[in-house]
């Protein structure tokens, strides 16, 4: 069985050639990186606004729309989610303050 966010993933990758007119995810990638990227991030204040008033219903919703324009916007940048979910795999068992003094400055 495959996890959910790798059938997103495959699903963003299967729209990207669909018809803009019949496919959201066509119609964003279309409209280049920059787009997608604005829309994550419209997504994203979405879901903030949900959490900090504390509708747990709304943020679930507004969450998997994050998800989804997450990988929108990765795939606009020909990043692939596995790259991610990697990088997270890498960090695995690490602390977030470990991790982030040993990034460049």
């Amino acid at each position: 069985m495959t996890h959910t966010l790798d059938r997103l993933w495959q699903t963003v990758e299967n729209r990207r050639t669909a018809d803009p007119e019949t496919s959201w995810t066509a119609k964003l990638l279309s409209k280049g990186p920059e787009k997608c990227a604005e829309k994550f991030g419209e997504e994203a204040i979405e879901a903030l606004i949900e959490a900090v008033k504390g509708d747990r219903d709304a943020l679930t919703r507004e969450g998997a729309d994050v998800l989804y324009h997450f990988c929108i916007m990765l795939a606009s940048r020909n990043v692939a989610l596995r790259d991610v979910l990697d990088e997270l795999d890498r960090r695995d068992g690490e602390s977030g303050l470990t991790e982030k003094a040993a990034r460049p400055k």
